[in-house]
């Protein structure tokens, strides 16, 4: 028998993890649900029944002297097919908590930088599902402080205008403060020329303007570009393209004993036929953190290129340009408290200035004559039409923020709450977390990719969101060829950034076990 669902009102429903729809038969059971119930159904839920169980649809009648039934109504479904059936909840009220525990708080006195900068995000001081958010799914997108808030909302309240094409005190505004957030980036990465920036309306965007312009225009039949199997998809699939335009080849790194692209491996098929290496510098999936400036020399050493994706290291490290000696480097702006709609470029000024346009339009123009046009200089070259103003301030407000902090400090923190949460992912019965261990000579970025065993992570995520208020990711992280590497379809993640606290990671550990322990009750 199914336990008790704490007294929680529901709908039964269930649905395929497919896009298919999954044929079920509903029972209205009102009578039978009323003889051992005690109170009316005031709103629908939705309850995702795992793989193996059939629902009832128990339609309620509004009877006030009803009480909630003490079993859930299910069949056993006989033939199991390919799809898998989903299990989750809505709480939509609630008579008796789910939790058998006592939620961590924090304690008085907590001074960690996570409960020193809680107070500037207005996102997480809300309640979800009738829950405290705990918000961990940092490497999907990260959350935004009243600084940067106030400064998007002060470019369209007080100056907004279009910039580079104006006289006026507004257009002068808007363009000061413009390429003011331009500036603060390429200090940011200790870029050694503003002109090195190239803003993008995301780090997708980035790479695939390196793959048109760069790649178009360099690589030939039988080429080589090395990108390792852990790489996000806006990595992989924009070289795809310009292989399959150009016949160059793509050859890929596999994974070591302990979970990390084999770095030995890459230098070895390293060759004169080598023309890029396309590399993360952290792992969304894996939390590796990989050596760039190593990679970068051997690369170099046979006259390849580097572009590197750092949308994982640069919202939480320092991150040095010319110490790594990267040839490209992208990064997105919303991983690192600024909005979203834009990211950036950076790339050496001399390869810059040797590429041609991405896209054509406005401002990326020197002189259009009827036949033919002139290109303007980097970084006006890549940013044709309008860009992104208002988001590229906010960035540049977040940047500010973000070295108000320091980002060694940052990352100091995140090291050792990113090993806490390791350590206590660790006493959740029959988990797989993915990647290597941490220890004093493997630095393992701030997040985890898990599975626990016979459990569809989505499930996971699902309960915890609608009964623990806990956000983490479930899914491949558009990860698709590493996780079939790993020999799975998908995974759970939990990602940190420096605003959580051990707080949030014990909330998280509670609610997973709970999770885990009410679905083993299923079996």
């Amino acid at each position: 028998m199914l336990p008790r669902l704490h007294r929680s009102r529901f709908l039964l429903e269930a649905f395929s993890d497919s896009a298919l729809d999954l044929p079920l038969r509903r029972h209205h059971a009102a009578a039978a649900a009323a003889a051992a119930a005690g109170g009316g159904l005031h709103c629908p839920a939705t309850v995702f029944i795992p793989l193996g169980w059939l629902a009832m649809e128990v339609l309620l009648p509004k009877l006030p002297s009803f009480k909630f039934p003490s079993a859930t109504y299910c069949c056993s479904i006989t033939s199991r097919s390919s799809s898998y059936v989903r299990f989750g909840f809505r709480r939509v009220s609630v008579c008796a908590s789910t939790v058998n525990e006592t939620v961590a708080e924090p304690t008085v006195g907590s001074s960690s930088l996570g409960h020193s900068t809680r107070p500037h995000f207005p996102i997480l001081h809300q309640e979800v599902n009738g829950s405290k958010l705990v918000y961990l799914d940092n490497a999907a997108t990260s959350q935004k402080p009243t600084t940067v808030l106030k400064a998007l909302q002060n470019y369209y309240e007080a100056y907004n205008s279009n910039v580079h094409r104006g006289i006026h005190f507004l257009s002068a505004k808007a363009t000061d403060e413009y390429e003011s957030a331009r500036r603060k980036v390429a200090s940011f990465i200790n870029a050694t020329d503003s002109r090195e920036i190239i803003f993008t309306k995301n780090a997708s965007e980035a790479i695939n303007l390196v793959a048109y312009s760069w790649g178009l225009s360099n690589l030939k039949p039988d080429d080589e570009i090395i990108l390792t199997v852990a790489e996000h998809h806006s990595a992989i699939v924009p070289w795809q393209i310009v292989a399959q335009k150009t016949g160059a080849v793509l050859n890929f790194v596999d994974l070591n004993q302990d979970e990390i692209p084999d770095i030995d491996k890459l230098k070895e098929m390293l060759s004169r036929k080598t023309k890029i290496v396309v590399v993360h510098h952290v792992s969304n999936v894996l939390a590796s953190v990989l050596p760039i400036r190593d990679i970068a020399q051997w690369a170099h050493d046979v006259g390849a290129k580097v572009l590197v994706d750092a949308c994982q290291s640069v919202p939480h490290m320092m991150v040095d340009v010319q110490s790594l000696n990267a040839d490209f480097l992208v990064a997105s702006s919303h991983k690192m408290c600024g909005p979203t709609g834009i990211g950036f470029l950076y790339g050496k000024i001399d390869l810059l200035s040797s590429m041609p346009p991405f896209l054509g339009g406005g401002e990326m123009i020197s002189d259009v004559y009827l036949d033919h046009s002139t290109y303007a200089e980097p970084p006006s070259r890549f940013e044709a039409g309008t860009p992104a103003i208002g988001e590229a301030i906010g960035l540049g407000a977040a940047i500010d923020y973000l070295s108000g902090i320091g980002m060694q400090t940052i990352h100091d923190y995140e090291v050792e709450l990113g090993r806490y949460l390791y350590e206590r992912l660790l006493s959740v019965p029959n988990i797989r977390i993915y990647g290597p261990a941490p220890s004093e000579k493997v630095e393992r970025a701030a997040l985890c990719s898990f599975n626990v065993e016979n459990l569809h992570p989505t499930d996971l995520a699902t309960l915890l969101d609608q009964q623990h208020g806990v956000a983490i990711r479930s899914g491949h992280h558009c990860a698709q060829p590493l996780h079939r590497y790993l020999g799975v379809s998908s995974s759970a993640r939990a990602s940190l950034y420096f605003y959580n606290t051990k707080e949030d990671v014990d909330n998280f550990i509670h609610a997973l076990n709970d999770t885990v322990s009410f679905f083993n009750s299923l079996m």
